[in-house]
Order: structure tokens, then C-alpha cells, then sequence
């Protein structure tokens, strides 16, 4: 018995180190092995459901109807990566786990808890697979597959024979008697049934205005009844559609079912209850999902992961979403934090919540701009999943949130706008601005239970603008405007924020990397090249693999011909940074210690989502089908002397070290490099910054400055000087599309400088400044 015990105990010792010996080497629950790839021009991740004993994972391709070599993944509770042999690809993010057959559908395989797999031919029945839902019928046996360009289809879930409802749009040959759509929109994402209804929901548009142009009429919310075509219920842009069920299904047929989207103003989430839609607006936190074609938003989602509050990822904000939303019980919706990664799909797996992502796109599409290198992206897709602590959904990127509900909109008298979301904010702004020519009376009102009762908040009487900041001590779930005569071009804006906690301070796992004014021991270039990250600098080329190992390798000079930051594309002056593009100029703040403009300025490490970083600040730079450096953003000052940037494995690794060394440096007697997530950029340090659009420039009277940046800072002010007599008139552009509006006037006296401190919680996007005369002028803002 005892030399049993002994046996038992020395192979299970046995066991214990073989397996720590064998344990995959991960960065920030980032695990290199499980890295996917494919041989297109993007690999995102479509699906990640647990089921059986595993985590199951799909990718796709940007568009391939018909297959791809993307693949169907099964991650073992050991974290070994099985790629599935019944693999066929295509462009799926479709994902429902059907009770009565007990089996998961993702894309177009239909899993046992066993592990057995089935897969639908997708030539046979093509499409680009986005959505699964129960069926309005025949539930027990039978599911609804819609695809990204309205196609329907009927699956029997036991022989896996289809029957096709709409046609899909990829003008491929017959495969059925289908009608064809005449939806407006395409780039279908959401699919969802209950209420007697299926409802499906694309974001995008065909076209070269889609393309250049966000605020481009754009994608649909619809719904079908067993019959005919889509029938339209809102002409906006919608991604997910789910209900309490969630990946199941709802439980009962009058459950609620939730839609999110959004228009060039905000987010738009729809309410069916009771076959009846209801509308709300939300804020935005990041720009960079815009864009009327559709593709730079992914498969956001509402997801259950949590015991209380599902998850819902949109624009950039993680948010609290309660399972009990309805119109009567609509509170509790609130922003978490902000992040950065491109998110597709997530589940919770194993306590830990794992997070599908769209890391790294080959072929980069739309987004190209003169200051990056036409040679810096990766040579192979890729993309990654990230495991995390649910508690680190509350600790990254400090909350902001912009929108509106009306934006240069024509408004009759008496109509009412939809309800914008008015919890969860530390700070809340508004904005009021139209050009009706007389003035026009509104009338604010709120629902502070979110109980659908609406009580009077305030009255306003405007002539052309007003900005209002609303106290903290006035609490509410919804706020709404009412015009009580016919108002043009009326615009309402709301901008809002938390407080930034942040230090300004780099966290511990920066320390390798080079201060401003250090020496930088090891410096290079790096560039995402297939199954590795290559790497170049003036003791010859290396590579590091899957293992996080950084080995020697042969020339590689090809690779990285083009893949150097251009030069002189940027202009700094006395005063501010200025960059053009698109024909706009607009101003960021500079830092003198940065002699020269080195090092890697911007490059793409998140699909269709710049990182720009200048003068010691990262930045968060949409594509510019997006509105671009319009609507940048800051994400943290750092000061550091970094060399280059890129993101492979689903991780962002940098070079610019000094022989500081910890667990996120990868070197060898030659190299080294820097590990970490995108969102970790987060802790480099809140966002300063000193400049301004003037400094001792001569201005001509009633000219405008440059644009300055102003959004995403904490505490504000502005020292404003001249050499004359003269009225400084600083205007705010609220929303980032030339939305200019008055802050103040300030009489300035010869040669005495003027101080002011902007309000506590106070933001636009640009600030500029206006001169009464013809002076020599400074108007400096200083950001803490």
C-alpha cells in the first residue's frame, strides 16, 4: 500500500513537472504558440466559444465566400493549439450553441461535445457566414445562417441539408430559389430571433463616398417573418444582436431582444419589447470603428461572463451591461474602461476571460497615410487570443465618451431627440449650437430611474451657442432634448469623462526601455515576418520565434527595404507640431527634449487602427476613412527614447533599450527587444503636453489659428499674451469635424500675459484662437 502511495506520488510529481516543464511561455496572458495565421490579407478572430472540454476558435479572411485557408482551432485545457483537419475557412463570425442537438455551430462547423466535427460545404452553400439564430418553426431541429451580404439560410442540424430563403449577395451560382434582397446597406453582422421575428443587422455601404466619408447614409437593421425579403426597420449602422439568451437563444419567445450601432452622431442601441423598437443613444469613446463602408468595426458583442452584468464591447468601450434591459428597467449601462486591441469575439473559459482579436492585417486596406512606411506591414496576417482577469476590464484606459443626438440636423418644433445615456460619467458637458437665426427655447429633461418617467431637468434659451457643464450632485439615467420651435443646422453634443487617476509616471515593466536623453544600447528595426518577428540593426539580423527566443539569422535586407520611418514629414515650430493631412493642418503639443523627430512615428498594431508617436506621447490614430487625425486621440506621455514598433503573436514589441533588464525583455548577446500588449500603453503615464497653435506669431485680425489639440487631457489652462491691444476669442470644434463653437473672450493689454484655468472635467477635440488686431501673439496651453 504505502509503495503504491510512493508509485502514485512519484508520477503524479512526475507529471506536475513535465507539465510546468511544457508550459507555454505567455507575455501579459498572451501565449505566442497559439498565435493563427492565414495566407489573406487579414486574419481576424470570428468565435470563441467553450464547449466540451475546450476552447474552440474560427478565423476568417476579409472576403472569401467560398473558403479560405483559415482554419477551425481547438485549444486543449493544456493550451495546445489543434488545428482541426475539417478546416475549410471563409469570412465566418457566426456562433450559436444549439440545446436540443447539443451542439456548438461556429462558422460553418457543427461541433459535438465529443470533439466530432461536421462542416458545410461552403461552395455548396456560400456566404460569408456572420450570424446563427433559432429557428422561428422548427427549433428543435432546425437553425436560420445568414451571411454578410444578406443571404439566409435554413440548416438542419442532424443531416446538415440547407435550404436557402434570400440569395447571398456574392453573385455566386444558384442554390436554390431564394429571392434576391433589396436590403439597403451590406456587411452583415448580427442575427438574432424572438418576438416572432429573426433580425439581422449589416454596418457598411458600396461606394466611394462609404469610403471617404463617415457621416454617408449607411447600413440597416431589419427583420423577416418566414417569407419574402428583409424588411427594414432602421437605415443606421448595426453590428451585434443578441438578447438575455445569448449564445443559446432566448429562453422565451417575448424576452427582449437588443441591437447596437451607431451613426456619424453616437452609438444607437435598439430595444424590441413587445414587438414594439425603442431607441437610445451612447457615447463613443474611440473613432477609429467609424467609417461608413463598415470594416473597421469587426464583430462587437454583448456577451455573458459575469453573474450579474453581461459584457458589451463597442467603439472602444468596455461596457456594464444589465441582463434586465428593457424600458422599464433600462439602468445600469456604464462604461468599464476604454481599450485599444480590435475584439471579435470573447467568452469567459477556465476563469479567465479570453479575448479574440484582429492583431495584425497584411494587407492593411484603406489605411495608408504619407507619414508611414509603405513597407511596415506584416508579410503574413496574424492575430492572437488574450487571456485576462475579468477585474482587468475596470484598469485599463481612463474612460472618455462623446456623441451626439442631433449633429447639424434641420429639427421641427416640439420633437424630441432620442435618450442619451447620462450615467457613469464623473464629467458631463453639453453642448448646444444651431443657425436658425432667432433664438430657440429647449427644454432638458432626464430619466433618473431609468423607469421610462421623465421629469423637467432645465430650460435653456439659446441664441447661436451654449456649452453647460451639468453638475455631479444631478443624477439620471437618460437625458433627452425637446426643441419648442423648428430649429437648422441644430447641433447637441454631449462630451464626457472620468477623471484620469493615472500618475504620470512609467510603470516598472517599461524600465528596459531608454529614457529621453539616454543611450540607447540596443536600437533596430522590426517588421512581422510570417512565423516570426525580424529584426535589424548594426550588428547584423535576428529573429524571435514562438518560443520568445531571439535567435541569429541570414540577410534580410529585402524585408525591410521601405519598412524605415519616412523623414521631414512633419513640421515643428516654436510654438506646437503641425501636421497636414487630407489638406487639414492641425497643431499637438511638442517636447523640446526630442532634439530631432527619431524613431518610429506611426505604424499599424491593430487592424485598420494606427499608433502614432511623437515627441515622447502615443497616440490612438483612426484610419483616415475614419476622419484620421481629426479625431486622434492621446493615450499616454512616456518621455522615452523608443527606436521602433510593431505588434506580432498578438503582442506590441518595441526596440530603443538601455541594459535595464526584466521578464518582458527578449535579447541575446546582440539584440534585444520589448514585449507587451497594446493595452499596456495605458500605464506608460497620463497625457501631458505644452504648446499651442501660436508663440510670438505674427496673426492678421479675425484669422483663425491652426487647430490645437485638446481632447483626452486632464487638468487645462492657457496663458495668452500680445504685443498690442486686442481681443484673443478661443473657440472649441466639439466634435472633431469642424464643429467650431465660442468659449470666451479675453481682453489682453499690451505685453501682459492673461491665465486661465479651463473647468474641472472641461474638454472638446480643437481649441483655437482668434485676434481682434493685427499683434504678435502666444496663446500656450498647458496640459497636466
Amino acid at each position: 500500500m504505502i509503495k503504491n502511495f510512493i508509485k502514485t506520488f512519484a508520477l503524479v510529481a512526475s507529471l506536475a513537472s513535465l507539465s510546468q516543464a511544457d508550459e507555454a511561455k505567455n507575455i501579459a496572458g498572451v501565449y505566442p504558440s497559439l498565435t493563427m495565421y492565414n495566407n489573406e490579407g487579414e486574419c481576424g478572430t470570428g468565435a470563441v466559444v467553450p464547449w466540451g472540454d475546450s476552447l474552440w476558435v474560427i478565423t476568417y479572411a476579409p472576403h472569401k465566400p467560398s473558403g479560405s485557408s483559415d482554419k477551425l482551432y481547438q485549444i486543449t485545457p493544456e493550451l495546445k493549439q489543434i488545428i482541426r483537419p475539417e478546416s475549410v475557412g471563409g469570412t465566418p463570425a457566426n456562433r450559436l450553441i444549439h440545446k436540443e442537438s447539443e451542439q456548438l455551430n461556429i462558422g460553418p462547423y457543427f461541433i459535438k461535445k465529443d470533439g466530432t466535427v461536421r462542416t458545410l460545404d461552403p461552395k455548396k452553400m456560400p456566404g460569408r457566414h456572420t450570424g446563427t439564430a433559432r429557428h422561428l418553426t422548427d427549433p428543435e431541429n432546425k437553425v436560420y445562417i445568414a451571411t454578410m451580404e444578406e443571404g439566409l439560410y435554413s440548416v438542419d442540424v442532424d443531416t446538415l441539408e440547407f435550404v436557402e430563403h434570400i440569395k447571398d449577395g456574392n453573385n455566386q451560382a444558384a442554390v436554390g430559389n431564394g429571392v434576391k434582397s433589396k436590403l439597403p446597406g451590406y456587411h452583415g453582422k448580427g442575427l438574432y430571433s424572438g418576438q416572432d421575428f429573426l433580425i439581422y443587422a449589416n454596418n457598411g455601404e458600396h461606394g466611394r463616398d462609404a469610403r471617404t466619408r463617415p457621416d454617408t447614409s449607411s447600413g440597416a437593421l431589419a427583420s423577416w417573418q418566414g417569407k419574402g425579403d428583409w424588411k427594414l426597420i432602421r437605415r443606421n449602422q448595426f453590428t451585434e444582436v443578441t438578447g438575455p439568451g445569448g449564445i443559446y437563444g432566448n429562453a422565451n419567445d417575448s424576452d427582449p431582444i437588443w441591437a447596437m450601432g451607431w451613426d456619424y452622431r453616437s452609438l444607437i442601441l435598439m430595444l424590441l419589447q413587445d414587438k414594439k423598437w425603442h431607441a437610445y443613444r451612447l457615447p463613443k469613446a474611440s473613432h477609429s470603428y467609424d467609417g461608413a463602408h463598415g470594416w473597421n468595426t469587426e464583430w462587437p458583442r454583448i456577451r455573458d461572463i459575469e453573474e450579474k452584468d453581461l459584457l458589451a464591447t463597442m467603439h472602444g468601450t468596455f461596457w456594464k451591461f444589465p441582463k434586465t434591459f428593457s424600458k422599464e428597467n433600462s439602468a445600469g449601462i456604464a462604461p468599464r474602461s476604454n481599450y485599444l486591441k480590435v475584439i471579435g469575439d470573447f467568452s469567459m473559459w477556465k476563469d479567465k476571460l479570453i479575448l479574440g482579436c484582429d492583431d495584425s492585417a497584411q494587407k492593411e486596406f484603406l489605411n495608408h497615410r504619407p507619414f508611414k512606411s509603405t513597407q511596415g506591414a506584416p508579410t503574413q496576417s496574424n492575430s492572437n487570443l488574450w487571456f485576462i482577469d475579468p477585474a482587468q476590464l475596470d484598469q485599463m484606459g481612463p474612460v472618455i465618451g462623446r456623441g451626439s443626438v442631433w449633429l447639424r440636423d434641420d429639427v421641427k418644433a416640439n420633437q424630441v431627440s432620442d435618450p442619451y445615456l447620462f450615467s457613469g460619467y464623473d464629467y458631463r458637458n453639453m453642448v448646444i449650437t444651431h443657425k436658425s437665426g432667432t433664438p430657440v427655447k429647449f427644454t432638458i429633461e432626464i430619466d433618473k430611474e431609468g423607469n421610462n418617467t421623465w421629469t423637467k431637468l432645465a430650460e435653456f434659451k439659446v441664441n447661436k451657442s451654449l456649452i453647460h457643464q451639468f453638475s455631479k450632485a444631478i443624477k439620471g439615467t437618460w437625458i433627452r432634448v425637446k426643441a419648442q420651435s423648428d430649429a437648422k443646422e441644430l447641433s447637441i453634443h454631449f462630451n464626457y469623462s472620468n477623471k484620469d487617476l493615472r500618475s504620470p509616471q512609467n510603470d516598472a515593466i517599461f524600465a528596459p526601455i531608454a529614457k529621453i536623453g539616454e543611450t540607447q544600447t540596443s536600437k533596430g528595426l522590426i517588421r512581422s515576418n510570417r512565423k516570426v518577428l525580424s529584426l535589424q540593426n548594426d550588428k547584423g539580423f535576428f529573429t524571435v520565434n514562438a518560443n520568445l527566443e531571439l535567435n541569429s539569422a541570414d540577410d534580410q535586407s529585402k524585408l525591410f527595404k521601405g519598412a524605415e520611418q519616412p523623414q521631414n514629414m512633419i513640421k515643428v515650430d516654436e510654438a506646437s507640431a503641425l501636421i497636414i493631412e487630407d489638406g487639414n493642418r492641425y497643431r499637438i503639443p511638442k517636447n523640446d527634449a526630442y532634439k530631432n523627430i527619431e524613431g518610429r512615428i506611426c505604424r499599424e498594431v491593430a487592424t485598420e487602427r494606427d499608433l502614432f508617436n511623437f515627441h515622447g506621447t502615443f497616440y490612438e490614430l483612426p484610419a483616415r476613412n475614419a476622419q484620421g487625425f481629426a479625431k486622434i486621440r492621446p493615450i499616454s506621455t512616456h518621455n522615452l527614447a523608443i527606436d521602433d514598433y510593431a505588434s506580432h503573436f498578438g503582442l506590441m514589441f518595441m526596440t530603443g533599450l538601455t541594459d535595464r533588464s526584466n521578464d518582458r525583455v527578449i535579447k541575446n548577446d546582440h539584440a534585444a527587444v520589448w514585449a507587451g500588449v497594446i493595452d499596456e500603453l495605458w500605464k506608460l503615464g497620463k497625457p501631458r503636453g505644452f504648446g499651442g497653435p501660436w508663440k510670438e506669431t505674427q496673426v492678421k485680425a479675425g484669422v483663425p489659428s491652426d487647430p490645437y489639440l485638446m481632447t483626452g487631457y486632464d487638468k487645462k489652462s492657457v496663458e495668452l499674451s500680445s504685443d498690442k491691444e486686442t481681443t484673443i476669442k478661443l473657440e472649441v470644434d466639439i466634435d472633431g469635424t469642424g464643429l467650431w463653437v465660442e468659449y470666451k473672450k479675453f481682453e489682453l493689454k499690451a505685453g501682459q500675459a492673461l491665465n486661465h484655468t479651463f473647468p474641472e472635467g472641461f474638454s472638446a477635440y480643437w481649441v483655437r484662437a482668434t485676434s481682434t488686431q493685427n499683434a504678435k501673439v502666444t496663446s500656450w496651453f498647458i496640459y497636466k
